[in-house]
């Protein structure tokens, strides 16, 4: 996978999935949400998980965090295994999370608060953050008084400050009208192409997985199992005009094949790294 031009060498971040099954639910109700899933992310590498709803994504997602028990199965980032929630595995969701009682800035200082660092510290680090987002004018502002993107950049803020190996994403921006979504996508590459964090992002926006990834991963329905992996070689920095390329649209007929097998019309098939002959 070639890095980002300029970017710094990730040293940290690497993500071991093996043989691993979820289930979910009780006795008669139980039902397995993800199924014998195998997958190797390298540190640094921005990953989306495609896949239709309730096919498992979120689940896995929530395993890596912490927040779930895997069935069976191995889960390891930088060969530790995953026994519980970390912040150096910062999760960001669809809708923000953040706390409403709150300013903006003491918000995105929460994370080192609960480390012991001093005020002034925690201050000037999260307005660092808030400088690159975009929001150093609203860090006395409350939650309430900001727009939906501005609500996500904030929580990407506050993720950041923990100096996250791993960055896991939601949906992050599923919530967001469309011209939103697309500035968001650029500000997190802008900072994902500095910082080089590893990246998984949950998505069933096929445009959004393939302007963002390194690599695709297609889940089946539920039970999830991979089905395809997809490497997306376009250059970086990308910009908006990607999305109206030959090689975009014939990618995009790819994964539209994979989600909807069962369609009449034949699409172009791909090498098996999923690259264009």
């Amino acid at each position: 996978m070639r890095p980002a031009p300029h970017s710094p060498p990730a040293v940290a971040g690497r993500i071991d999935i093996r043989n691993l099954s979820i289930r979910l639910g009780q006795g008669r109700q139980a039902f397995e949400a993800v199924q014998n899933v195998s997958l190797g992310i390298e540190p640094g590498e921005f990953v989306c998980l495609l896949g239709p709803s309730g096919c498992g994504k979120s689940t896995l997602l929530g395993t890596l965090a912490g927040h779930l028990q895997p069935g069976s199965g191995d889960i390891r980032v930088d060969a530790l295994p995953v026994e519980g929630p970390h912040p150096e595995r910062g999760l960001v969701f669809q809708h923000h999370t953040l706390f409403p009682w709150l300013k903006v800035v003491d918000n995105v200082a929460f994370g080192m608060k609960m480390r012991g660092i001093g005020r002034q510290e925690r201050s000037r680090e999260a307005q660092r953050l808030l400088d690159r987002v975009g929001l150093s004018e609203f860090r006395h502002h409350y939650p309430s008084q900001l727009s939906g993107g501005m609500q996500q950049r904030v929580e990407i803020a506050r993720v950041l400050i923990n100096q996250p190996k791993v960055m896991l994403m939601d949906e992050p921006f599923g919530a967001l009208d469309a011209q939103t979504r697309m500035m968001m996508q650029q500000l997190l590459l802008d900072i994902w192409e500095s910082i080089r964090t590893t990246i998984v992002f949950i998505t069933h926006d096929i445009d959004e997985a393939l302007f963002l990834a390194d690599r695709i991963i297609v889940m089946s329905p539920r039970p999830g199992r991979i089905i395809e992996q997809i490497a997306v070689e376009f250059a970086r920095p990308r910009r908006a005009e990607l999305i109206t390329t030959d090689g975009f649209t014939r990618l995009k007929h790819r994964c539209l094949e994979l989600l909807h097998p069962k369609s009449n019309h034949p699409l172009p098939r791909l090498s098996p790294l999923g690259t264009v002959p």
